[in-house]
């Protein structure tokens, strides 16, 4: 069982990289305090960057480019010496953005990806590409009743239509997948890439009237899990459906569509959103000999409060799974098994940024915690602490962050007898947008 109490530093090189670690984090921040005056020259002459990169003949029709990085540094403990290793970099996401519209009411989304970013040496799998992340049509004829169709996220959770760069934290994707983002490709053995899949999505919101608030919704259906006819648990080739519902009961949400955010910062005022997701496939885990269905539900809550005399900002993240894969542990020996997760999970994150602006951003505290338990395979677990330095919202943002448990080296391995050491992980991220 995990205890929270039990990290502890044995030896003096293990608590002199500690401190090394906490020395570059702390001299990070440092240069971004003392170059606080450049750095608001800076903003001002890149505004007209931002300009340039938005060409309109008139407020419905125009076209638009973006881009965004995300990339860590970390350092690992060894689990044979219990020292931290030498250190490496991950390159987490690169995108560009292209958003448009042709009028009010048809409009269109592409964004590239990075995918695998990481996988660069001969023999990996995965391996890194460059490719189509998002191709979407977008049908927005009001706030009741929308139709997007192509490849794009599927509704379930908060955490996944938030996508990495509008979390509350850097290492956000920590509860199993559903299966458009355990996936690994498109076609056959595949069901989709980094959270999305090829589809139509049904969204709108309306306020109801019955209780105080706003009613979201989003209803998909997706080509899901592909096999081949002899290879994989679905050869009669059934689709995928999802389906999520939001109450907002204080201030509602705005942002694009469907998607989400994991926090606001304070800027939306008070939020408190309530959401159930699902996702639905006839033989969509398992292998050809032994298939199962696949089932997933989840639940989140986004709690936000702008505290009184501006005394700052509280934010709570939490989050609940429970996925039905109830196929034999055989398959895990089929070469065709798409092993999904079956049991439950569950995180919290609570986070609290303070009012007074030091330097150029605001520092944000936080801690984590995450449980994973598979009904075939071992739990596991992990604590995540850290603090977040926000220079312009999700736009400009570092992070500095440990964690301590298991979940890192059993990762995505829901096997009978799945075991792994717990380690000490250090992080220092950042992630900029435009």
């Amino acid at each position: 069982m995990f205890d929270p109490c039990s990290f502890h530093i044995g030896n003096k090189k293990l608590r002199k990289q500690v401190w090394i670690w906490f020395f570059l984090t702390t001299l990070l921040i440092s240069v971004f305090l003392l170059s606080a005056s450049k750095a608001h020259a800076m903003a001002g002459a890149t505004a007209p960057i931002k300009k340039m990169l938005k060409v309109e003949t008139n407020e419905n029709r125009w076209i638009s480019l973006g881009a965004g990085y995300r990339g860590t540094g970390l350092w690992t403990e060894n689990p044979n010496s219990g020292n931290l290793n030498d250190g490496a970099y991950s390159n987490d996401n690169a995108r560009l953005y292209l958003n448009g519209q042709f009028n009010q009411h048809l409009k269109f989304e592409v964004n590239t990806e990075c995918f695998f970013c990481n996988n660069t040496a001969s023999g990996e799998n995965p391996k890194m590409s460059y490719n189509i992340l998002d191709a979407i049509v977008k049908f927005e004829y009001n706030r009741y009743f929308n139709v997007w169709g192509g490849r794009m996220l599927a509704p379930t959770e908060r955490g996944e239509l938030s996508g990495p760069f509008f979390q509350a934290t850097h290492d956000a994707f920590k509860t199993p997948f559903f299966s458009q983002d355990f996936s690994t490709k498109f076609g056959e053995g595949g069901a989709g890439r980094y959270g999305r899949d090829d589809g139509v999505t049904f969204w709108g919101n309306a306020e109801p009237g019955i209780i105080p608030g706003t009613l979201g919704y989003a209803v998909g259906v997706f080509r899901g899990l592909e096999s081949s006819k002899i290879a994989g648990p679905n050869p009669g080739g059934t689709i995928l459906t999802a389906a999520r519902v939001t109450y907002n009961f204080l201030n509602p949400e705005k942002n694009p569509g469907y998607y989400t955010s994991s926090t606001y910062y304070g800027k939306a005022g008070d939020i408190l959103a309530l959401a159930f997701g699902m996702s639905y496939q006839k033989n969509g885990a398992g292998s050809f000999t032994n298939r199962s269905d696949f089932l997933g539900f989840t639940g989140d809550l986004l709690f936000e409060k702008v505290l009184p005399r501006n005394m700052g900002v509280t934010t709570l993240n939490a989050e609940y799974k429970q996925f039905y894969a109830n196929y034999s542990t055989a398959a895990f020996s089929d070469r065709d098994c798409f092993c999904m997760f079956d049991g439950k999970s569950w995180t919290v994150t609570g986070l609290y940024m303070f009012p007074t602006k030091i330097g150029i951003g605001h520092f944000q505290p936080y801690g984590r915690f995450t449980s994973v338990q598979p009904n075939a395979s071992s739990n596991r677990e992990e604590i995540e602490t850290g603090l977040n330095y926000i220079i312009d919202g999700f736009n400009a943002r570092i992070s500095a962050y440990y964690q301590h448990g298991d979940l890192l080296m059993k990762g995505l391995n829901y096997a009978p007898g799945v075991s792994g050491p717990t380690l000490d992980v250090f992080k220092i991220s950042f992630q900029l947008q435009i």
